[in-house]
């Protein structure tokens, strides 16, 4: 349709057609603006969201932990010797131990060398055979190694290794031995002309030899014995040795200098002779009092963000700007404003309130039935020394009474880990870190079905859902906005028309009357 802007009558159609679709589109700009709160509310549940899957961290890494409460400073008399350190150990460690013979790898190496000077162990075996000192015959295609296991056992079966000599060199053999599970580290020195083959893990096969090999290319080319013992037995190795100590009176030996008794790690690093080495450990009570301290802070950060959301003014007055409005105001005029329109998305939220009561409901209750505590010492984080803050402004926040917490951590820090994590089908017995984060994860649930998650698609949330429907009605309102907008033009244009005939036929009388 061919639109006439005002020609005949002199009308500005253009502002005027503009106008009345101003006031047209006025539903439309709701419709926009119900969207953008809808998902300003999504986002601020989001947020929510995320502060309480942070606190659920904190405690799966904090006081939900045996080793948060295990925590301890161990001591040795001499370092130099004998080193120790908590892994998880429950109970404290007083004692004392000697250490007699360290345990060592197994190794063996050629018995004399195995190439004349023109030898490369970067070519292949094939080009090579005239450079070895002993005649090259290769009768075994296969050669194949067992060593010595960390648990000081022989593997079920030996690893097996192909030579082509057409392709291999003695260093991609090599290579293929050190990139194999077979258990040893192999290298060529080309100054000595000898290879050397050294055990991962050390330990006494007793009775037998910590490396064994077969095939004559071991034997034959690289002048290797049949197995470490006999190495040793020449003089061309040695056999491998376990770790022999005396702890606390008892004689033992294990294969590897590091490891662990009573949920300590010792690593022998020398031995004492008839001297012994005092080991001393204490709760590190401390770490414990930090742990437990972020664990309040965390929550108190956490609770402080929700009851911000809960208890924001909502300001109805501020909706969501426009693009025109916006562009009618300097950028920090409409900053003011997005921050007036946003406040208030989850005012009095009941998703967000309940959370908060059960939360505080778990922290305040009793670990236990009516009669009976599930815990000797403390049933309540009172008695531990953290209770609610008695101003009302801070809405439940908890504070450490750090004397008492400190008191309770040096009598039994065991007692206050069942305290938060003690398991049972009975919600009331359950810890207080246990029912915390279950009432966590039924929020951030509730919280994801009504705003969804960056996984999530809108037709799997309620809110989603609903920016879907308002999506679709500004479709179809947009849709009716250029018909309506036509349908002023075509009136407008029809106007124009009648106009400019009824002037042109004005004009046609005047010319009449003048010219008669």
């Amino acid at each position: 349709m061919v639109r006439i802007g005002g020609l005949a009558s002199g009308m500005d159609i253009d502002s005027l057609v503009g106008d009345l679709m101003k006031a047209e589109r006025i539903p439309l700009n709701k419709l926009h603006q119900k969207k953008q709160i809808i998902e300003w509310q999504r986002d601020d549940y989001r947020a929510m969201n995320k502060l309480l899957a942070d606190l659920d961290t904190s405690i799966f890494d904090g006081v939900f932990r045996q080793s948060t409460f295990t925590k301890k400073k161990v001591t040795t008399s001499n370092e130099a010797a004998v080193s120790v350190r908590n892994i998880n150990a429950t109970s404290n460690l007083n004692s004392s131990i000697s250490v007699s013979r360290l345990a060592e790898s197994a190794n063996m190496v050629s018995s004399a060398r195995i190439g004349n000077a023109s030898f490369d162990p970067n070519g292949k075996l094939a080009d090579q055979k005239d450079n070895f000192n002993t005649p090259f015959v290769l009768t075994d295609t296969t050669i194949t190694i067992e060593a010595i296991g960390k648990d000081g056992k022989m593997p079920a079966a030996p690893v097996e290794i192909t030579i082509d000599p057409a392709n291999d060199s003695l260093n991609s053999i090599i290579d293929k031995i050190n990139n194999s599970n077979a258990g040893v580290v192999a290298f060529y020195d080309s100054v000595e002309g000898k290879v050397s083959l050294t055990a991962k893990n050390s330990g006494d096969n007793v009775g037998d030899a910590e490396i064994k090999l077969t095939g004559n290319f071991f034997t034959n080319q690289l002048n290797l014995d049949a197995n470490s013992d006999l190495a040793a037995g020449a003089s061309r190795g040695k056999a491998g040795t376990s770790a022999e100590f005396t702890i606390n009176g008892l004689t033992t030996t294990r294969p590897t200098n590091t490891f662990v008794i009573n949920g300590f790690e010792y690593t022998l690093k020398q031995t004492t002779g008839t001297n012994t080495v005092a080991v001393n450990s204490a709760t590190d009570e401390e770490a414990v009092f930090k742990s437990i301290s972020d664990f309040v802070n965390k929550y108190n950060e956490t609770i402080a963000g929700i009851n911000s959301k809960v208890t924001e003014e909502r300001y109805r007055k501020y909706q969501p700007l426009s693009d025109e409005e916006r562009e009618g105001m300097t950028e920090k005029q409409a900053e003011m404003w997005d921050e007036k329109a946003k406040s208030g998305m989850l005012r009095n939220d009941s998703i967000l309130s309940s959370a908060l009561n059960k939360m505080r409901t778990d922290l305040y209750g009793r670990v236990g039935n009516d009669t009976d505590a599930v815990n000797d010492n403390f049933d309540q984080l009172a008695e531990i020394g953290i209770t609610t803050s008695k101003n009302y402004l801070d809405r439940g926040k908890l504070v450490i009474d750090p004397n008492k917490l400190r008191e309770a951590i040096k009598n039994d820090p065991n007692a206050i880990y069942k305290l938060f994590t003690n398991e049972s089908t009975v919600e009331s017995e359950q810890g207080i870190a246990r029912k915390l984060r279950a009432t966590i994860k039924d929020t951030i649930s509730t919280i994801e079905g009504r705003a969804g998650n960056a996984m999530r698609t809108n037709a799997q949330f309620t809110l989603g859902r609903n920016l879907t429907s308002i999506d679709k009605q500004i479709d179809r309102f947009e849709d009716r906005m250029i018909k309506v907008e036509d349908r002023y033009w075509r009136q407008f244009t029809a106007m124009e028309k009648a106009i400019q005939k009824a002037n042109e036929q004005s004009a046609y009388l005047m010319s009449q009357f003048y010219s008669g």
